[in-house]
């Protein structure tokens, strides 16, 4: 029997009359033919409540203990889903990662999975099950503990399954019904895609779309998933939602597929630096050790032999950065003039696979800004994206113009 996976986010089985509507939903493609693994979220809100209850127990905890408890939300929602495709006569068992196993490195929290074999649940089906419910965000380490897979882990649960059992395609069910050109809170012109390249959707979700896990976009990049995000709230059709694929899946598509944008950045610059070589690795390297997640990077030349070093990090990372470089100085491992921070910016992107064939999309780009009196600081470029940081005031102006200029409401 060919395979399907079908994954639930938090919201999809928020309570018992949503997992009997998701149920419905997995009766339907069991009926089709299909053997079907469901992959599924804690109920919405779940897991915040139990990273809340560690926290007010155990501020420094042990990741390992935080990993049981925060991994037991998907625990109770797949048990619930299976007792209830059990109730409508459809052959189901849950399973939790260690009875895949989901095996995964040991880094409690934040682990990668490595291998899931397919033996266990392909056995099962053999003996007549048709689904198998398994509890998303999970694995289990070298040395035999739960481990969590980081938030949204789900997504790429998904995904790995549909890749180890070369399932024919991984449904994401969630609380939208595809990936849409901008935010449509920001801009009422956004379209829904039907389709788009894998490539697009990982910069998209590195770049603030929260559609999907940008661990879980590049798994099924590398493995060749199809991967169809659609609404558990809507009537399903054939060709509903937005279905991510290869490039050679899309026959014809825009030069820029979306406007995608982060509210949540601050602009950094270490003024007057030492202009030599390794001082680069010297700062980034101080940073990377201090947890920082740094994105855009623009180094100018502020005077003989000094320079300036711009860049961005989320919000909540500033004070952690400050701390860090202000160490590094008093140390003496770093000379520099003074600290310049910028807390009130945000990034706003256009991505495209048009763009490697097509120039002139940075100068539209920079031209519409300018003519709404949008400043640009930062600018990065890769070979389908092109990234500004802006005042955050402006941001909204600065999407719904973009997406206009760019005629994202319309089909190629």
């Amino acid at each position: 029997m060919p395979v399907l996976v079908m994954k639930f986010g938090g919201t999809s089985v928020a309570n018992l009359d949503r997992i009997k509507r998701a149920a419905k939903r997995i009766g339907v493609e069991v009926a089709k033919g299909y053997d079907v693994i469901v992959i599924v979220s804690a109920m919405s809100g779940k897991t915040n409540e139990l990273v809340g209850w560690v926290n007010e127990t155990s501020p420094l905890c042990d990741a390992r203990e935080y990993d049981a408890v925060v991994s037991s939300g998907e625990n109770v929602t797949a048990g619930l889903m299976a007792l209830t495709l059990q109730e409508m006569n459809i052959p189901a068992r849950s399973w939790q990662g260690w009875q895949v196993p989901v095996k995964t490195t040991s880094a409690h929290s934040q682990a990668r999975i490595e291998e899931i074999p397919s033996e266990n649940i392909t056995a099962k089906f053999a003996e007549g099950m048709k689904v198998a419910v398994v509890a998303g965000f999970q694995g289990v380490s070298p040395e035999g503990r739960i481990t969590t897979l980081g938030r949204g882990g789900s997504d790429t649960t998904a995904v790995a399954f549909a890749a180890a059992f070369d399932a024919e395609r991984c449904d994401i069910y969630t609380d939208v019904d595809g990936v849409y050109t901008t935010d449509p809170r920001v801009s009422e012109k956004a379209r829904k895609l039907d389709k788009i390249a894998f490539e697009e959707m990982l910069e998209l979700a590195s770049l603030g779309a929260k559609v999907l896990q940008t661990r879980s976009v590049e798994l099924a990049m590398r493995y060749k998933v199809r991967l169809r995000v659609l609404s558990s709230f809507e009537e399903q059709s054939d060709d509903a939602g937005t279905l991510v694929c290869d490039e050679e899946e899309i026959m014809e598509s825009n030069v820029v597929a979306g406007v995608a944008f982060s509210r949540d950045e601050a602009k950094m610059t270490l003024i007057s630096v030492a202009d030599r070589p390794g001082i680069a690795s010297i700062i980034f390297g101080c940073l990377s050790d201090a947890g920082v997640n740094v994105d855009m990077i623009v180094q100018n030349i502020s005077e003989e032999g000094r320079t300036d070093m711009t860049f961005s990090l989320p919000t909540d990372q500033v004070s952690r950065a400050e701390k860090a470089l202000d160490a590094l100085k008093d140390t003496g491992g770093l000379n520099f003039g003074e600290l310049d921070v910028d807390g009130d910016v945000a990034k706003v992107s256009v991505v495209g696979i048009g763009m490697r064939s097509q120039s002139g999309v940075a100068a539209k780009m920079f031209k519409v800004l300018s003519d709404d009196g949008i400043n640009i600081k930062v600018i990065t470029t890769s070979e389908i994206k092109i990234s500004v940081l802006i005042d955050r005031k402006y941001m909204e102006l600065a999407v719904q113009a973009l997406h206009d200029a760019f005629e994202l409401e319309k089909t190629a």
